[in-house]
């Protein structure tokens, strides 16, 4: 009798662990459902294509997709991830190594879910939990450019670094499953139309929260809206740190105006700063090309998003001091030779073509790897309405030694009313080790 029971609950189980293992494969194959999926694809509207042309501008496309000296969206960059390396794929209208065979519906899976023509899903480098929120109007039009826009380039993708089991694609329909929103955007009934559209381009197409919200454990962005205090708090990724875009004073925007943020976002530089590190990339192929009212729509909904006291803690005040007073302190007499040529003794550099280092976000944040990464290694070119910048930031590598540069930045982080915090000449080595100088030839992207 025992054996019977014994079998029929062994029977059970067995029967429950395939339903449950048949589900799974249901689950982690299965391809959403999409609202192009019956679209007539065969010709496109010259003004769809341009259309899609600017949600490509919109949505930055050409900084993961396209290398210097190659073709635009062959794919191919490397990025660096906690598991190992992964390479950019081609998303030219090539049909054998790139997407020329994918449907309207295929293409809008890919963009919006993640989800790879067959089910096989892409990792999270790719923004689609930002890119979920695009419009079905945008995904059109960007069906249309890629399809029509940009040349085909038959340039095969490059395997992922990432070792097995980890390269397993199925648990990644899990992660999306729980981080991984799948609703486009819905307007807030009680905001107006500007601040709307600044939402949905900073949310969506513009995915800002992808570099400048913190992660948690699961390499999940904390949050995808204004709705999480965590959203656009500022966050540590790849050697640089994407400051807060909320109103904190120190580390944030408290201190810039809507016509400011207009104004960098525009060409690269106001009086608090100049584009550097990721961002320069952002510029040089996405922002500067947005049109004047998406720019004041992004501005006044950053304006909109409180900051943290307890987080960023008391407001920065100027405090006079010339580097060249006190030579004794460590550090002052690099900067007074090194730095102050371009940024000023005083710290307030030559608005605004030097920026400031004196209340400089990279000199209040407890984050120092930015401050250390374009000491380090300098800053790409930014090029403004087709204009390279003759200001660049040079490389200091070969010049400082890990303790020199640790001294120098410690005393930018500790003066003129900075308080960012002493730097560490190890974690100077660290960032030697894993970082490169910066290219003086940058991606730029010239379409039609």
């Amino acid at each position: 009798m025992n054996n019977r029971r014994l079998a029929a609950t062994a029977g059970w189980l067995a029967l429950a662990c395939a339903v449950i293992a048949a589900l799974l494969a249901w689950y982690v194959t299965r391809q959403p459902a999409s609202p192009l999926e019956h679209e007539q694809t065969t010709s496109f509207d010259p003004a769809l294509v341009s259309r899609g042309e600017y949600v490509a501008r919109l949505s930055d496309c050409v900084a993961c997709h396209s290398l210097p000296g190659k073709a635009p969206f062959a794919g191919g960059l490397e990025m660096a991830t906690p598991l190992g390396a992964i390479h950019a794929t081609n998303i030219t209208p090539d049909r054998e190594t790139g997407i020329g065979a994918y449907t309207a519906a295929d293409f809008d899976r890919a963009v919006r879910h993640g989800v790879a023509p067959g089910g096989r899903r892409f990792y999270p480098a790719m923004p689609y939990p930002s890119y979920a929120k695009l419009s079905d109007d945008d995904m059109r039009a960007l069906y249309a450019f890629f399809m029509k826009g940009i040349e085909p380039a038959k340039q095969p993708n490059i395997p992922s670094d990432i070792p097995w089991p980890l390269n397993l694609r199925w648990p990644i329909a899990l992660w999306n499953g729980v981080f991984a929103p799948n609703a486009t955007y819905a307007a807030k009934p009680g905001e107006d139309a500007l601040w709307n559209r600044g939402a949905y381009i900073v949310q969506g197409p513009g995915h800002c929260g992808s570099c400048h919200t913190p992660r948690g454990l699961a390499f999940n962005e904390k949050a995808l809206d204004e709705s999480g205090a965590p959203y656009l708090a500022g966050a540590l990724l790849d050697g640089w740190y994407a400051p807060s875009l909320r109103q904190d004073p120190n580390t944030g925007l408290g201190r810039w105006s809507e016509p400011e943020i207009v104004q960098f976002l525009k060409v690269g530089r106001n009086k608090h700063a100049v584009v550097y590190g990721s961002m320069t990339e952002a510029f040089n192929n996405s922002t500067q090309f947005m049109a004047d009212e998406d720019l004041a729509a992004i501005a006044r909904y950053l304006k909109s998003l409180p900051g943290d006291p307890q987080r960023d803690g008391t407001a920065w005040q100027y405090q006079a001091v010339a580097a060249d007073a006190r030579p004794d302190i460590p550090g002052a007499h690099t900067y007074a030779t090194r730095c102050a040529s371009c940024h000023g003794l005083d710290g307030k550099g030559q608005p605004e073509w030097m920026p400031p280092l004196a209340g400089a976000t990279s000199a209040l944040a407890k984050e120092s790897a930015s401050a250390i990464n374009i000491t380090l290694n300098g800053s790409q070119r930014v090029v403004a309405a087709g204009v390279p910048d003759a200001y660049r930031m040079p490389a200091f590598r070969e010049q400082l030694s890990d303790p020199e540069i640790a001294q120098v930045l410690t005393y930018v982080r500790s003066t003129w009313g900075n308080h960012g915090g002493a730097v560490d000449a190890q974690a100077v080595g660290k960032l030697r080790g894993h970082t490169d100088p910066a290219s003086s030839s940058p991606i730029i992207l010239h379409m039609r």
